[in-house]
């Protein structure tokens, strides 16, 4: 499990008893999104307190994901409001935050985002009846709920990610599992 350190070079993490607060080098919080019952996880990277939000999306006539587009990837715009939605630009879509899918057996899906396909997430239904994002970090599986992009700058097209930060569940245990890499 990752420690956080408050006094850390890019950015703050602080734990407390019931949820971790996260600020920018600024001292600007990152807002937690509200709950979504479609929401599988959402996503925030440091240049500014917006967040992406991954949920399911499901065909109504089956009441399973739709085939072609099982996620729907849009904004949450804290930075410029309170956190309206806001459907990503097609190069956000094509080539950073959007995601592939291919299918696989039993209503499984492999899920991959575009700026960073080397890992695999999984959509499938969990022990719960619903669905959910299963990732492995570190040989660690977990029910994807947060992932955190640390980014110190770079260019549009080639970020300089100092670190990923991923926070989910263990599936079996129910423990919070939070993994760190450097991509």
């Amino acid at each position: 499990m990752a420690i956080y350190n408050a006094a850390a070079k890019h950015g703050k993490t602080q734990q407390t008893d019931t949820t971790r607060v996260r600020t920018d080098d600024k001292g600007l919080t990152y807002p937690t999104p509200p709950q979504n019952p479609l929401r599988l996880f959402y996503l925030q990277r440091s240049p500014n307190i917006n967040a992406l939000s991954y949920d399911l999306n499901i065909n109504k006539a089956t009441g399973k994901p739709d085939k072609d587009t099982p996620i729907h990837v849009y904004w949450l715009r804290y930075a410029e409001g309170q956190g309206e939605a806001a459907e990503l630009s097609y190069i956000q879509r094509k080539f950073a935050y959007g995601v592939t899918s291919k299918s696989l057996a039993n209503d499984k899906y492999d899920i991959r985002i575009m700026s960073y396909n080397k890992l695999p997430l999984t959509l499938m239904k969990a022990a719960d009846g619903k669905y959910h994002i299963f990732a492995t970090v570190s040989n660690k599986q977990m029910l994807l709920q947060n992932i955190f992009i640390k980014i110190d700058g770079g260019t549009l097209w080639v970020p300089n990610v100092i670190f990923v930060e991923m926070q989910g569940t263990d599936p079996v245990t129910g423990k919070v599992v939070t993994e760190r890499f450097k991509p």
